[in-house]
């Protein structure tokens, strides 16, 4: 088959400049952001005698991007897996039913480019800014409309996402901020307090990985004078309750892990009545 000037000349092109108008789950690179206090903060810091989060280096990052069909721009969301890194209900299921609903939709992957196979025993801090560089890159694309960028995460990355969005946190640092925050059976810290954008907490009532309770005792500290943050727990489910994957319960790290398609239904219309409702115009 031959290919015309004009033809190849196109091809060069395609293959020389970044596609901008990314496919369904194309797999793009990024970098994690990285904390840059003002001088504002710095002078209030020394004033104080108190000492600033160190700045890290950029860690390169992968990610996996889906949209809806159409131009936009379109509400976004960054979505943080789990602890054992990128599995199907973080990279299928949910930026198709994210899609659907009308956002454009990046999974972070976290673990990839560290060469980290799983952290169910400790805890990765940086992922913070793996969420606000997520945020960042999703802010170059036209398609994006980056004032109305929500942060979802799942069991530690739920965690990162209540970390990310809580009140006096690295948030402060950073340029962009998001809009709404989502966490699925994070381990809330008790007496952590306001966060810095409506937030909706999911966990299971029997999570023995996640416990309710300890996100019971989060809500109870708040002020009154932050944004809200929405608690909602399920009678009868365990951690990944919305997660197909684990159709037949099964144990993880000492932990149970199993489907509730109940609670995973009822779950879902909150999320997306939560969503529109901070993400919309």
């Amino acid at each position: 088959m031959q290919i015309t000037k004009l033809a190849f000349g196109l091809l060069l092109i395609a293959i020389v400049q970044p596609n901008r108008a990314a496919h369904a789950d194309e797999l793009v690179r990024f970098d994690s952001a990285v904390a840059k206090p003002s001088p504002f903060l710095e002078r209030k810091a020394k004033e104080q005698g108190v000492s600033l989060p160190q700045a890290a280096q950029a860690t390169h990052l992968l990610g996996y991007l889906s949209r809806p069909e159409g131009d936009g721009p379109f509400p976004a969301v960054v979505v943080m897996h789990g602890c054992g890194g990128i599995q199907p209900n973080t990279k299928t299921y949910w930026p198709q039913r994210l899609t659907s609903w009308g956002y454009v939709v990046l999974v972070v992957d976290s673990f990839t480019t560290r060469n980290i196979d799983n952290t169910c025993e400790r805890y990765l801090p940086d992922r913070v800014f793996d969420a606000y560089g997520a945020l960042d890159f999703l802010s170059t694309y036209p398609f994006v409309d980056a004032r109305r960028v929500g942060l979802m995460g799942f069991s530690v990355g739920g965690i990162a996402t209540l970390e990310a969005t809580k009140a006096e946190g690295s948030e402060q640092f950073m340029d962009r901020k998001f809009k709404a925050a989502v966490g699925y059976y994070p381990v809330c810290a008790p007496h952590e307090g306001d966060a810095t954008v409506p937030t909706l907490i999911l966990n299971g009532e029997l999570d023995d990985w996640s416990p309710a309770e300890r996100c019971r005792q989060r809500v109870s500290h708040l002020s009154g004078k932050g944004p809200p943050i929405e608690l909602n727990v399920y009678p009868g489910a365990y951690h990944d309750f919305d997660s197909p994957y684990v159709a037949v319960a099964k144990t993880a790290f000492g932990h149970r892990e199993e489907y509730n398609a109940t609670a995973a239904e009822q779950s879902f219309g909150s999320v997306r009545a939560f969503l529109n409702k901070y993400l919309s115009k």
